[in-house]
């Protein structure tokens, strides 16, 4: 046995920053290794941790063959041949989601899948901060300044809600989370998993000795509770047996309910489309197994504007509703967000778009502006170009900013 063997923290970056300051409060000692020469972070971890030893460039195998345990960052694969090598020989491998869930006794909520991860979990924190709950959100969240997990132990919480990708689950052992879900499953990744089949396995580690379970019934993922002993919730367009979460029609409007319960009306929800309608269900049903109350859960979900520059819900003036859906920078996402739009208020859309199109087709613009759209404000560089395209199949003007 290396006597001198120490934490080998695979990969720099926001992850493996946050794992070298776990190892500075625990008193232990650790390395960084990076296949890059100049990796994000370095700066900031001479500056905190001048006494970290960093190997830049190529890795060493050697250096994993005598590490005590290796921490590799999701944007490690554990195919990579040095530490492929390693864990072979019996180096034991770790993450910072499987540290995190050895540290915390406090509920975890789980939450994966290809799509709707980030507004799923938001709405969850909405729902607590309406309940008056001390939580915090992270793991993968796209957010700016995003909080690795390991960061998030500075402050003890009533609930900690992370959003989990299928790399950070590659290196989690037993999540243990109080509720987990798996939202959907598509096509991902397939330049790191040989097929669908590795990335789906990667994904149900989620559920490793989680204690409730909420299921998506429009895209089950299988076997997601096959021997499963404990509670099983489930939202989805269809109505079902058991504790379900799902759209109610009372006296011509639609509701969202849990069973036969109305919780909110859907068209108070300020994030449109139907996706954004499943996500609320699936933040409902995780938040119904956390045993907060109706109220909040109301309250958390029908506030939640959107995640920032994505079809976000800014305000409301004199009867019009405000978007920001500056993400929105090619035309297949633009279409698809006048799509969601229309579906609350189709022919009513005013949009302005323009800037610069990287040589986009705007033509494919013009059949949902008809459909959807009464006016367009053009700005920006390529505003005559959509204007071409446009011809006269919608109303424009041109604006100076």
């Amino acid at each position: 046995m290396n006597t001198n063997a120490t934490n080998l923290v695979v990969g720099l970056g926001i992850t493996g920053l946050s794992c070298v300051r776990y190892f500075a409060r625990k008193n232990q000692s650790c390395k960084v290794v990076d296949s890059r020469v100049n990796p994000p972070g370095l700066e900031l971890l001479r500056k905190e941790f001048p006494e970290v030893e960093c190997e830049l460039g190529p890795f060493n195998e050697s250096t994993f063959m005598n590490a005590a345990e290796l921490i590799v960052s999701p944007g490690v694969s554990l195919k990579n041949a040095a530490v492929a090598k390693a864990i072979e020989s019996g180096v034991s491998v770790t993450g910072d989601i499987d540290i995190f869930s050895r540290e915390v006794s406090e509920p975890i909520v789980a939450v994966t899948g290809s799509n709707g991860k980030s507004t799923v979990v938001s709405m969850v924190g909405e729902v607590l901060k309406a309940a008056g709950r001390s939580f915090a959100i992270g793991g993968n969240l796209d957010a700016d300044p995003a909080l690795p997990a390991l960061d998030m132990l500075s402050v003890r919480k009533d609930f900690y809600v992370l959003e989990l990708s299928s790399f950070q689950l590659e290196t989690t052992r037993s999540l243990g989370a109080e509720v987990a879900t798996i939202l959907n499953l598509s096509e991902d990744h397939l330049d790191r998993y040989a097929d669908m089949d590795e990335y789906r396995a990667a994904k149900l580690r989620i559920y490793t000795d989680c204690k409730q379970i909420v299921i998506n019934r429009d895209f089950p993922v299988p076997p997601a509770i096959e021997g499963f002993s404990g509670a099983v919730w489930s939202f989805g367009f269809s109505e079902s047996e058991g504790s379900c979460v799902h759209p109610l029609t009372i006296h011509g409007e639609q509701w969202v309910a849990f069973e036969q319960e109305p919780l909110f009306k859907v068209d108070s929800i300020k994030v449109v489309g139907r996706h954004n309608l499943a996500n609320a269900m699936a933040a409902t049903a995780l938040c119904l197994a956390l045993k907060i109350d109706n109220q909040a859960i109301r309250e958390g979900i029908t506030s939640f504007p959107g995640l920032p520059h994505r079809c976000q819900w800014v305000s409301n003036g004199n009867g019009v509703d405000y978007y920001n859906d500056s993400k929105g920078t090619n035309v297949g996402a633009s279409i698809a967000a006048i799509e969601g739009l229309a579906e609350k208020v189709a022919g009513k859309i005013v949009l302005i778009a323009g800037g610069e199109g990287k040589g986009a087709d705007f033509s494919q613009l013009v059949p949902v502006l008809k459909r959807c759209v009464r006016h367009v404000v053009l700005i920006g560089t390529d505003a005559p170009k959509i204007a071409e395209a446009i011809g006269k199949e919608c109303p424009f003007v041109f604006a100076a900013d």
